[in-house]
């Protein structure tokens, strides 16, 4: 576990041998020996979690732009707020959105698109929306986007409890239930395993030819919280028993650099039983891969069926050892603060956010001051 002592030590000590030996067996480890250089493409990104202006506020407008520009956040991944009844995104809102940012200075990276389509069997109804999922990324790649990120909630995303954070903070928690096997099935019915692996097999195979033709990447986050139980709500998630395979499994389907991952740490810590050495394996495998397209740096405290989120700088990860890696591999899009945790003072979190953003400023600063080249 990383301490915020311990961190601001790193950032003043620069290079040392033992960060130069660290580095070097992480490397001979992953089986890719390259010698540690800057990394100048990586970068803090926005997004939809903290809006000045409430959650439903327009991204691009000038409050929300000017939020992220005081505190060092450059790229932004936005939400449509025009969306059709099958889906479909409207070309010039995309438009607009872009000009908006180009005019701050901002760059417009990434889009959110919603979770519609898992919830849909094979049909009629399933088809329209994949079309206009094909079409969204057309318009997209006219706008200037570089990536899609979505994420399969068959059930919503699951927490049962709060635990009190430091200075008066309140951690969103998660514990197993005993009675899980209880509880009501989600909207959308029982959903096994095999049909939920058609469905997504599905949508890549179909969706990644035309993000390859349209050059925009299509970015899956892992079910929140991975490793569930079959069967809890009706679900049998894509990313259990085991997180690392369902990762394996999902970008194998079509094997493109144009098929990769939203890679939410927090979320991927939450599927295993202890994160702090199980999660870089897997950092390491999709970088190498190249198939991160982008990274939501939240920590937690706990594991498998049992954890809090935290804030970034306190929980069972060290986000250096992930930012190294980063840093090897050239990773080249965003990394995003993420369910950062609440306090009566900062309502729309936009307090916690701007921690964050500078939380990550400060480790991409401090990975590259540890290398000259």
């Amino acid at each position: 576990m990383i301490k915020r002592r311990e961190f601001g030590k790193t950032l003043a000590a620069g290079v040392g041998a033992s960060v130069a030996a660290s580095t070097q067996i992480a490397l001979a480890q992953s089986g890719r020996a390259r010698a540690p250089k800057k990394n100048l493409l990586m970068h803090v990104g926005g997004d939809y979690h903290a809006v000045a202006g409430g959650p439903r506020a327009d991204m691009t407008a000038k409050a929300n732009l000017d939020y992220n520009l005081r505190h060092g956040v450059k790229h932004l991944t936005a939400q449509v707020r025009n969306v059709g009844a099958d889906g479909s995104w409207a070309s010039d809102e995309l438009l607009r959105m872009r000009d908006n940012c180009d005019k701050a200075g901002m760059t417009f990276e990434a889009i959110r698109m919603d979770s519609e389509y898992i919830m849909l069997r094979n049909g009629s109804e399933r088809d329209r929306r994949l079309d206009a999922i094909m079409g969204n990324i057309e318009k997209a790649s006219k706008a200037g986007v570089k990536v899609i990120t979505h994420h399969w909630t068959v059930i919503p995303i699951r927490r049962n409890s709060q635990t009190p954070g430091r200075g008066g903070a309140t951690y969103a928690a998660f514990k197993l239930e005993d009675n899980w096997k209880d509880l009501p099935a989600g909207q959308a019915g029982k959903v096994s395993s095999d049909d939920y692996w058609e469905r997504i097999t599905h949508f890549v195979q179909k969706v990644i030819p035309v993000c390859k033709q349209y050059d925009v990447r299509m970015a899956a986050h892992p079910y929140d919280p991975p490793g569930l139980p079959f069967g809890y709500q009706g679900a049998e998630n894509w990313d259990s028993p085991s997180i690392f395979e369902g990762y394996k499994r999902y970008e194998a389907i079509v094997d493109s650099p144009y098929n990769g991952f939203q890679l939410c740490l927090g979320t991927t810590a939450e599927g295993l039983k202890n994160p702090s050495t199980e999660v870089l394996p897997i950092v390491q495998y999709l970088a190498d891969r190249g198939k991160i397209h982008q990274i939501h740096m939240r920590n937690i405290r706990g594991g498998l069926n049992n954890f809090a989120e935290v804030y970034p700088d306190e929980g069972e990860m060290d986000f250096l050892k992930v930012m190294r890696i980063l840093r090897d591999v050239q990773f080249s899009l965003s990394i995003c603060p993420d369910h950062m945790p609440s306090h009566p003072d900062d309502p729309g979190k936009l307090q916690a956010y701007a921690f964050g953003y500078g939380y990550i400023n400060a480790l991409i600063h401090s990975v590259n001051s540890e290398v000259t080249a």
